[in-house]
């Protein structure tokens, strides 16, 4: 195999491929030869969005018995798949559970790993992963000096791309002795869906959305508006720790140091002082737009574009003006 070769982990193969692994696909592409790894067998519609993103080889590992739902039984199947293709790296998206997985991966197979990368190039001969540490205070770039370089990469790093030349995926099976580690048992798994719409539609992940609305104390409780908006731009919704120690909104919505960590093309935040807590959580979004009455709060200090304003006026007239906007621009 070649010394290119990328394996990318699929997330949910047996499902349509979501965005994060489609731009995981586009970075593999400028490395190298992409390969697939999967752990459940692939639909129809990903072998699809495989096939217009270039991956012709797709590997199927067999777990056996073993929960796939433990890190560190997953990452045996990615090291299985490091042992076959030999890979110059291993892509995986930066969820936390692929967090874990990326660490007992790179443990196994003696490679290389670098968290949440915003850019991916190799450079004379190593991978070279960049990122924003420190709270997004510094910026470091990471030369991986072992044979193989296992990387998480951060959602909206690069627009997801089809390749020029549409592949043809073949799926194969890989038999993988994999264990639980001695001392540990899977007891109990909760998969926490995104919240809903007002039409009940399903909003995107707020780890990997491409907008984020997110509201503070400023909202007092009322995320109404923080949620017109969000429909209306079709984006995740966010908060910030105040709210949830307050009880207004759920944990799996905190941005920040012991939350979510984002970094969308657009980030909004209404009432939002900008604690530094906070700061750390999305200080990589692409444009950041401040929504406060307060015009001295420090969210205003990084960024791009401010609104000295209640948000309960501001949100409500944006999102009417964005809907105002579509309906025109769809009218014959």
């Amino acid at each position: 195999m070649s010394e290119n070769t990328i394996l990318v982990v699929l997330d949910t193969a047996e499902e349509a491929l979501r965005s994060p692994v489609l731009e995981a696909l586009t970075i593999a592409r400028s490395l190298g030869e992409p390969v697939g790894l999967t752990l459940r067998c692939p639909s129809e519609t990903a072998l699809d969005q495989l096939a217009e993103h270039g991956v012709n080889r797709v590997v199927l590992a067999d777990l056996g018995d073993a929960p796939a739902a433990v890190s560190a039984v997953a990452a045996q199947a990615v090291a299985a798949a490091v042992a076959l293709v030999s890979p110059t790296a291993v892509l995986l998206t930066s969820s936390f559970a692929n967090k874990e997985i990326a660490a007992h991966a790179a443990w196994l197979t003696g490679a290389g790993l670098v968290i949440d990368a915003a850019s991916i190039e190799t450079r004379d001969g190593r991978i070279v992963g960049a990122k924003r540490v420190f709270a997004g205070t510094w910026d470091t770039e990471c030369a991986v000096t072992a044979d193989v370089a296992v990387l998480t990469v951060r959602a909206n790093a690069v627009t997801a791309e089809p390749a020029a030349l549409r592949a043809d995926p073949q799926v194969q099976k890989l038999a993988v002795s994999a264990r639980v580690p001695a001392g540990l048992e899977l007891v109990d798994r909760v998969v926490h869906e995104a919240s809903a719409d007002a039409s009940g539609a399903q909003r995107p992940a707020l780890a990997e959305a491409a907008i984020v609305v997110a509201g503070g104390r400023g909202t007092a409780g009322d995320f109404a508006p923080v949620e017109d908006l969000a429909d209306a731009l079709g984006a995740a919704i966010g908060t910030t720790r105040d709210a949830v120690d307050e009880g207004w909104m759920a944990h799996d919505a905190q941005i920040g140091q012991t939350g979510v960590t984002i970094a969308p093309r657009v980030y909004i935040g209404a009432g939002i002082s900008g604690a530094p807590h906070h700061h750390g959580g999305m200080q990589a979004s692409g444009t950041i737009i401040a929504v406060n009455v307060d015009a001295e709060a420090p969210l205003f200090e990084i960024a791009d574009f401010g609104v000295v304003g209640d948000l309960h006026d501001v949100l409500p007239a944006a999102a009417a003006a964005i809907r105002e906007h579509r309906a025109a621009r769809d009218e014959p």
